[in-house]
């Protein structure tokens, strides 16, 4: 019972537990438009989708799904971006005042928190700037909604809604085209984007940001990782975007220059896990979708609501090997030398990554009949909990779901934590083998 109740099995079992409950209240006739149609595997889908914060959607959100149903879906994406077990720690300050070992412990895992000595000030400092965030953009979007509904309760919706997708970088839309009939919109596509990209770093950087945002000398090497490699990695997958797709007349070659900018920042924030658009990814380049697939697996900063590998985990992996190309024995950054188990811990996560992402690829590539850059374009965003398709989610079979379902999954629960609860060492090791280097390369 002891292993059962460690909270890094914990974890995915109550993002299970939240996916479950999501798809029970989405198969209540409530919460759909038609009741005669399928509604399982939508709900299940759906649900699976929302908690993971993820946004890819087999049914059109706007349409199949009534009032009540996306309301549903928007409590699953604030519960899944701010973490059930954060939740759940933040309720039970605000009720005891104190915090178990236990909770901690749980919090510690979901936030991939290394000392959670200062824990109790992080939470309270992320569900204030969590749901300030998120209040002030969707205010901004109401303002903006209103130039295109007619009242402002439908605006506030629109706004309300998709200020938590954004912050929360999940895709979901009440719209049935996302974003298309907004395209060089810059209050609402900026918003959003502006919303995914803060959304994105962390919230461990976000409360140290809070206070020390004047002196970047002081931060913390992950919070100096997380922060300049998310603005360089905007500005390369922006730029990139814009020489790709400048001249192509089906996204945004034949339109002007402003919505040109404004688009070419949305294809730049949306890969790293937003999963808004206001293009069709189905007709961009063959470079413009590689691009995006590297940027969707690199994803976001740690503890944060974007996935993939983490943007701390790929540029730990590239000072690795700047180490070795140096002759270092040691990898340093800036004047701090990283752990070994840091690094091993880092590469752990990459190569199971590569291996899940490829298995489900060709999984994928046997049960349809699309193309290869398509399949891998899904499945990385699926586990990289982007939610950007190429148009072929909701025609995919069931079993073709059904993987990407895992795919999002594993991806919000994290490769290492999903890992470990399945193969969780009860007992130390109390002794070390002797050493021996095989041949590399």
């Amino acid at each position: 019972m002891r292993a059962v109740a460690h909270p890094v099995r914990l974890l995915p079992l109550l993002f299970f537990a939240g996916i479950v409950i999501g798809s029970a209240l989405l198969m209540l006739p409530i919460s759909r438009t038609d009741h005669g149609s399928p509604v399982l595997m939508p709900a299940l889908f759906t649900s699976t989708s929302a908690v993971t914060v993820t946004g890819l959607a087999s049914v059109d959100t706007a349409t199949f799904w009534t009032p009540f149903g996306q309301g549903v879906i928007l409590v699953l994406m604030e519960v899944g971006g701010f973490g059930i077990t954060t939740i759940a720690t933040v309720l039970g300050m605000a009720v005891g005042g104190r915090l178990g070992m236990r909770t901690r412990m749980l919090a510690q895992a979901e936030m991939r928190l290394v000392d959670p000595g200062g824990l109790r000030q992080l939470l309270r400092r992320v569900a204030v700037m969590m749901l300030a965030f998120q209040a002030v953009i969707a205010v901004v979007l109401t303002i903006a909604y209103r130039g295109y509904y007619d009242s402002w309760a439908t605006s506030l919706w629109h706004g309300l809604f998709h200020s938590v997708g954004a912050f929360n970088n999940a895709g979901f839309s009440l719209e049935s085209d996302s974003l298309v009939g907004f395209a060089g919109n810059v209050w609402i596509i900026g918003t959003i984007s502006l919303g995914v990209f803060v959304g994105a770093l962390g919230f461990p950087v976000m409360a140290e940001l809070w206070t020390g945002w004047r002196r970047p000398s002081r931060w913390t090497i992950h919070t100096r990782l997380t922060v300049w490699g998310s603005v360089g990695l905007l500005v390369l997958s922006v730029v990139l975007f814009l020489l790709s797709e400048w001249n192509n007349a089906a996204t945004i070659g034949g339109t002007g220059l402003v919505e040109k900018l404004v688009t070419g920042i949305e294809g730049g924030v949306m890969p790293r896990s937003g999963g808004f658009n206001s293009f069709s990814w189905g007709e961009v380049r063959p470079e413009t979708l590689g691009v995006a697939t590297v940027m969707m697996f690199i994803g976001g900063g740690s503890a944060s609501t974007a996935g993939g590998i983490k943007i701390t985990t790929f540029l730990l992996l590239a000072f690795v090997i700047l180490a070795e190309v140096r002759g270092d024995d040691d990898v340093t950054i800036g004047n701090r030398r990283i752990g070994s188990s840091t690094l091993r811990q880092a590469l752990c996560i990459a190569l199971l990554s590569v291996m899940l992402v490829a298995v489900s690829t060709l999984l994928l590539l046997t049960m349809t009949s699309y193309e290869l850059d398509a399949v891998l374009f899904e499945a990385t965003s699926a586990f990289a909990t982007v939610g950007l398709s190429t148009g072929i989610t909701p025609v995919l079979p069931y079993d073709a779901q059904g993987v990407l379902m895992v795919l999002m999954f594993v991806g919000r629960v994290g490769t290492v934590a999903a890992a470990s609860a399945l193969a969780l060492r009860s007992t130390p090791r109390r002794y070390r083998l002797p050493e021996e280097r095989p041949i590399i390369g």
